[in-house]
């Protein structure tokens, strides 16, 4: 692993931020989250779907991925950010941890927010993530369930284990 990027990856709701948020202080490194640098560059998401639309979102979400992964930082993504083909082909490069969280488990953790895609609930969540889920897997070389235990937790274990994999 080494100056490697790590990068987080999985449905909305696994916990990419918080869990990234975390393992970088665990790894010395750097901590990005892709939706809060497109926010800070061109305003809140919810507001970019609803006056650009989900195509140019995409565009915009395409180009600061590739920006942040070339740091060496761990980087979460957002949900969607896999399905760019470019985004795929830079994660190559990258130590990809795929973060799962079940349906009952993610259901408490949107609550409240307001997601652009979840249109319909749940029922939005659980095709969304059924649709990505062979893109997630395919690209991830660690996958941890975030569902029933403490993130500070899953970020120091999963620290654990990329440093080992790495020496």
């Amino acid at each position: 692993m080494s100056g490697r990027t790590v990068a987080l990856i999985g449905p909305m709701g696994a916990g990419k931020t918080s869990v990234g948020r975390r393992l970088a202080r665990h790894l010395d490194r750097p901590f990005i989250d892709t939706d809060q640098v497109i926010a800070a560059e061109h305003g809140a998401i919810p507001q970019l779907f609803d006056t650009v639309g989900e195509g140019a979102f995409r565009v915009i979400e395409r180009d600061v991925v590739q920006r942040e992964l070339r740091l060496g930082a761990v980087v979460a993504l957002g949900g969607g950010a896999v399905l760019d083909e470019s985004t795929r082909i830079a994660l190559a490069d990258c130590t990809v941890v795929l973060l799962t969280v079940t349906e009952q488990a993610v259901v408490a953790r949107l609550a409240g927010g307001r997601r652009p895609l979840l249109t319909e609930g749940i029922a939005s969540w659980r095709r969304i993530a059924a649709e990505r889920d062979p893109i997630y897997r395919a690209l991830a070389d660690v996958t941890v369930d975030t569902s029933r235990r403490p993130m500070t937790t899953i970020a120091a274990e999963l620290a654990a284990q990329l440093q080992e994999a790495s020496a």
